[in-house]
């Protein structure tokens, strides 16, 4: 007789990114239609094609010891503060280190140490390499340091999945709960990406915006005038409970990871295939025992270039019908590559939490070949008796596939 899935509840969440160091300040800075793109002045910009990102402009040594400061990548110190700020939310749960585990999607780890410390060893020899380095460059440092803070034993993995790594992240984490894995999973994804050779590929297959001169409208998603995403950095965190370990201890609960699917286009390194993006908006609602009138509202992926919004906006029809509200809140944030997907997770939470939902920055025109209901207020108050649920997409180059159902508390 097969044992019935347990109930994956929520109850932290934390982020850190363009637009706060908290979940509270990066809500209230959504709602009030803020942007957190700004123009790059560093010296190493001088020279690119595009000079804005979104940065994280919070001193981390505020928030971080000096040994983890000078131990860890920037990558995994972003995650060690959302995820301290989304443990301390959950209350400190005591639980058995065997079963709490740690999932935590990366893009592309400690690219900047890997960056630095080649440049330190071409132009000053291998004496001067930092000894930090290799664990500074780990893609699963994030996800090992948050491990090691909070003391978990069942695992630290890092789904390494592109743009789409924290969204598989929160995938995997509710699997881990719902199977009886573990009783309490960190879970969520994180990038800091912000660098000269990051922002040259891009650029080179003209996947950026080039609206240097205006940085806070630059991300544009659904919008007719788009030209590209806004690289950003940041990172986003949920604690997820199994409800009966929530229950026992009295945690209040923000939602529930609902439902969630993977799966890989085998089509193109880059190009993305709309006909996947509806199957596994399809399965992540079969996952959950939903149809798609149960669905109150859907963050999509939509990161702002010409191509990609308008694909997924037919993917998102073709599910949903046109009714539906959709918003991204990359034209605030930018793109957080493998935080993006964990970041809209924590939007879909909070939105289901107050009822309002944050608006698409910067839609001065919907594109004509866009055919949705695309929240462009910077509030929009959600209807009462709305289907209490959303849905998160989530893409990535390589064809990875990710979309995610939650619920209210």
């Amino acid at each position: 007789m097969n044992t019935p899935a347990l109930r994956a509840v929520v109850t932290g969440t934390g982020t850190i990114n363009p637009l706060g160091t908290t979940v509270k300040e990066t809500w209230e800075a959504l709602l009030g239609g803020r942007s957190g793109i700004t123009a790059l002045h560093q010296d190493w910009a001088e020279q690119l094609p595009v000079r804005i990102a979104g940065q994280v402009t919070a001193d981390l040594s505020e928030h971080l010891s000096t040994r983890e400061m000078k131990r860890m990548d920037r990558c995994g110190q972003l995650a060690l503060v959302a995820a301290r700020e989304a443990w301390a939310q959950a209350g400190s749960p005591e639980v058995d280190p065997e079963r709490f585990a740690v999932v935590i999607g990366s893009a592309y780890g400690g690219l900047g140490s890997t960056i630095e410390q080649d440049r330190t060893l071409n132009e000053s020899g291998p004496r001067k390499v930092s000894p930090h380095t290799l664990t500074r460059l780990m893609v699963n440092g994030p996800a090992a340091w948050v491990s090691i803070d909070l003391g978990a034993r069942g695992g630290a993995r890092t789904p390494v999945s592109a743009c789409a790594s924290g969204a598989e992240a929160i995938v995997q984490a509710a699997e881990l709960i719902r199977s009886g894995a573990a009783d309490v999973v960190i879970a969520g994804g994180v990038d800091a990406s912000v660098n000269d050779l990051v922002i040259s590929g891009f650029a080179q297959i003209r996947a950026l915006s080039t609206r240097s001169d205006d940085p806070q409208r630059a991300a544009r998603p659904f919008d007719g005038g788009r030209d590209g995403f806004v690289l950003a950095e940041g990172a986003a965190v949920v604690v997820l409970e199994s409800e009966e370990h929530a229950r026992a201890r009295g945690a209040a609960t923000l939602g529930a990871v609902a439902g969630g699917a993977v799966t890989s286009d085998a089509n193109d390194i880059v190009a993305a295939d709309p006909a996947m993006q509806r199957r596994v908006m399809q399965k992540a609602l079969d996952s959950a025992n939903m149809q798609p009138a149960d669905i109150g509202f859907v963050h999509a992926h939509a990161t702002s270039t010409p191509v990609g919004d308008r694909l997924e906006g037919q993917a998102i029809n073709a599910v949903f019908g046109a009714d539906v509200p959709v918003t991204s809140t990359k034209g605030h944030t930018g793109h957080l590559l493998g935080g993006a997907g964990a970041l809209a997770a924590v939007v879909v939470l909070e939105a289901l939490r107050t009822g309002q939902l944050p608006g698409t920055l910067n839609v001065e025109a919907l594109d004509p070949e866009v055919d949705l209901n695309v929240v462009t207020e910077s509030t929009h108050q959600l209807p009462s008796g709305y289907a209490p649920a959303g849905l998160v997409n989530a893409f990535g180059f390589g064809g990875h596939s990710v979309a995610l159902v939650l619920t209210g508390a």
